[in-house]
């Protein structure tokens, strides 16, 4: 047997503040198949880090299942990295964000995670959809009459009017994110009533953000996506204003939390 003597080095390394600039925190329905591989390739980079948790979440897609949510909201940030401050938090659910509450969201965050900026689909959608100036919109959501209705509510509390509003109807998220990316080109462009200003695609689970680009020449109008809205604000909030037209227009625009 080979002999050999283990070393313990004269000094300990030299630290870094933190192993990368900035710091985003993803809560993530346990059931989503779509969050984290459209955060890679968008918004982790060599100065951006994504650290992703998950939380409980039971099929079918209703307000109750919806609201259920909430509880696991404070504890399920408190375990992305421990103890260690986090530049934004985003929780990747649009139709919960509308049922629990944009502002009760950004509080139970702020429980376990007190610095960080929080962003939820629904108002990065809003800040999204005001950037470009528009005020009449069409609304496409994966979700059943039921789930949607308290959406168009919100957008209409919001100041927008809503020229059309297209629900898929389908209860199942694993389900919504196996939409083909062909299919939601084809129901994009059903969905857009010809006087409307932008067209939004609703659900965090649906792969909408990787065509974006591609119903926005289709329409002839901007398209605002829940991934790419929740991308933008999360890269603006961390300092990167890099303009990335082949994501769509909205990754041209600077950021205002409005």
């Amino acid at each position: 047997m080979q002999t050999f003597d283990l070393i313990l080095a004269s000094r300990a390394p030299k630290l870094d503040d933190r192993p990368m600039d900035k710091r985003i925190g993803l809560i993530i329905l346990a059931t989503d198949h779509t969050t984290e591989v459209d955060f890679q390739r968008i918004v982790a980079s060599e100065r951006i880090g994504v650290y992703a948790t998950r939380i409980p979440y039971a099929n079918p897609v209703t307000p109750e299942n919806l609201r259920a949510m909430q509880p696991s909201l404070t504890s399920g940030a408190a375990l992305i990295l421990p103890d260690e401050p986090l530049d934004v938090v985003m929780y990747s659910c649009t139709s919960a964000s509308v049922i629990i509450g944009d502002a009760e969201v950004k509080a139970a965050v702020r429980a376990a995670k007190p610095s960080a900026a929080v962003v939820t689909p629904t108002a990065a959608a809003a800040s999204g959809l005001k950037a470009f100036g528009a005020k009449r919109i069409s609304v496409l959501t994966p979700y059943t009459i039921e789930t949607s209705k308290p959406m168009a509510d919100y957008f209409l509390a919001r100041g927008f009017e809503i020229a059309r509003f297209t629900c898929l109807g389908l209860t199942d998220d694993r389900e919504m994110a196996r939409i083909s990316p062909d299919e939601i080109v084809t129901f994009a462009r059903q969905a857009t009533a010809p006087d409307s200003d932008a067209l939004f695609i609703s659900c965090t689970a649906v792969r909408a953000a990787g065509v974006a680009a591609e119903i926005e020449a289709a329409i002839g109008r901007p398209v605002v996506t829940s991934n790419v809205a929740t991308a933008w604000a999360c890269l603006r909030l961390c300092g990167d204003e890099t303009v990335r037209p082949g994501l769509g227009r909205l990754m041209t625009l600077a950021y205002s939390d409005q």
